[in-house]
C-alpha cells in the first residue's frame, strides 16, 4: 500500500511540552475505511495526537500525512478532508440545534435553502428531530453529543477525529454514540477513534493501537491483542477472602504466571497458556482448603491485555496519569 492510500501514516513522531515529552516517537498507519482507535488512559498522548494529524499543534520531530498529505506543508489540503469531534461539546447552547446546523450549513458556503435541508436531514439521522428547535442547554450529555458529530459531518469528510467521543455518557446514549460511528464508516468515512473505554474499542474498532506514557506498546486487532497475552484468562471467586493471598501464591507456583487481585476481595485472575493447568490448580485450591464459589476459563479482555502489557488496569493508569499533560 502507498503512502496515498493510507488514511493516516505516521513516523517517529514527538512532541514535548517543556521537560515532558508526550509523544515519544510513534509509528501509526491507518488504512481508508476502517475504525482505528488509539487506546490509552489521560496522559497517554492520544489526544495531542489527535491535534498534530488535525493541524491544531505542531510537533517536534518525525512525519505525519493524512491521505499522504503532510499536516504541516499541505494543512489547507488537509482541512478540506478531515472534521474533529473534540471531547467535549463545540456547538452553541444558546441557539437550538436547528439553528446550530444551519449556521455551521452557512459557513461551509450552503446557500440557505440547502442548510436548512441539511440541518433536517442529520437531525432525523441523529433522532434528534423532536428536539431541534430547543435550545441546547436544554439537551442532555448524549443529545449534545450526538448534535457535536451532527455538526461534524454536515459536509461529509473522508477522516474523522472522535476524542473520548463518550466520555461521560450513560450506556443508552454510548450505544448510540456507537451506531453512529458505524454509521460513518458505512457510508465511506475513516475514523480515528481515541478512547479510555476497553468496550468501545472492542466494539467499534477494525485496528487498536494501545498508547501509553506517549509510546505505541501494541497494535493489531481485538483478537490478535487478546491472543499476544495467552491462551485464556482465569478467574476466580473464593468464600473467603481472608485466604486470597494464599490462593495467590498457589496459583503463581501452579501456573508460573503472575496473579492479579481484582477489586473484589474475594477475587483474583491470571493468564494462562495451559488449559490443562487450571484443572490442576483447582485440585491444588481444594487439597489446600480453599474453597471456590466460582471460576471461569475464557478469553482474555481488552483490560487484561493492557494490565499484561503495562502492569496496571487501564482505570488505575487513568488515576496515575492525570498530572500528566497531553
Amino acid at each position: 500500500m502507498t503512502k496515498a492510500e493510507y488514511a493516516i501514516e505516521v513516523m517517529d513522531l514527538r512532541k514535548s511540552y517543556g521537560d515532558n515529552e508526550v509523544l515519544k516517537g510513534i509509528h501509526l498507519r491507518v488504512e481508508r475505511g476502517q475504525v482505528f482507535a488509539l487506546l490509552g488512559p489521560n496522559g497517554a498522548g492520544k489526544t495531542t495526537a489527535i491535534r498534530i494529524l488535525a493541524t491544531l499543534l505542531r510537533f517536534d520531530s518525525g512525519t505525519a500525512r493524512v491521505f499522504g498529505h503532510d499536516v504541516v506543508a499541505e494543512a489547507e489540503l488537509v482541512r478540506s478532508r478531515i472534521s474533529l469531534t473534540g471531547q467535549f461539546a463545540a456547538v452553541d447552547e444558546e441557539l437550538t440545534g436547528r439553528e446550530n446546523l444551519i449556521m455551521i450549513a452557512r459557513l461551509l458556503g450552503h446557500s440557505r435553502p440547502a442548510a436548512r435541508n441539511r440541518a433536517s436531514e442529520l437531525l432525523a439521522a441523529f433522532d434528534l428531530s423532536d428536539a431541534a428547535d430547543r435550545q441546547v442547554k436544554t439537551f442532555s450529555g448524549g443529545m449534545r453529543r450526538r448534535l457535536d458529530i451532527a455538526a461534524s459531518i454536515v459536509v461529509t469528510p473522508d477522516l474523522i477525529f472522535l476524542d473520548e467521543p463518550t466520555t461521560g455518557l450513560d450506556p443508552r446514549s454510548r450505544n448510540q454514540v456507537w451506531d453512529i460511528v458505524r454509521a460513518l464508516v458505512a457510508d465511506g468515512t475513516t475514523v480515528l477513534l481515541t478512547t479510555q473505554y476497553l468496550e468501545e474499542a472492542d466494539q467499534l474498532a477494525d485496528r487498536i493501537a494501545v498508547i501509553d506514557h506517549g509510546k505505541i506498546i501494541a497494535e493489531g486487532t481485538s483478537r490478535e491483542l487478546k491472543a499476544s497475552v495467552g491462551d485464556g484468562s482465569l478467574h476466580i471467586r473464593l468464600r473467603d477472602p481472608k485466604r486470597r493471598h494464599e490462593a495467590e501464591r498457589l496459583l503463581a507456583q501452579t501456573l508460573d504466571v503472575s496473579v492479579h487481585l481484582e477489586s473484589d476481595p474475594t477475587a483474583l485472575s491470571a493468564q494462562v497458556s495451559d488449559a490443562q493447568a487450571v484443572g490442576q490448580t483447582l485440585i491444588k485450591l481444594a487439597h489446600a482448603g480453599i474453597e471456590v464459589s466460582d471460576f471461569s476459563l475464557g478469553q482474555p479482555s481488552l483490560d487484561e491485555v493492557f494490565l499484561a502489557l503495562t502492569g496496571q488496569p487501564l482505570e488505575d493508569e487513568s488515576i496515575a496519569a492525570k498530572e500528566h499533560v497531553a
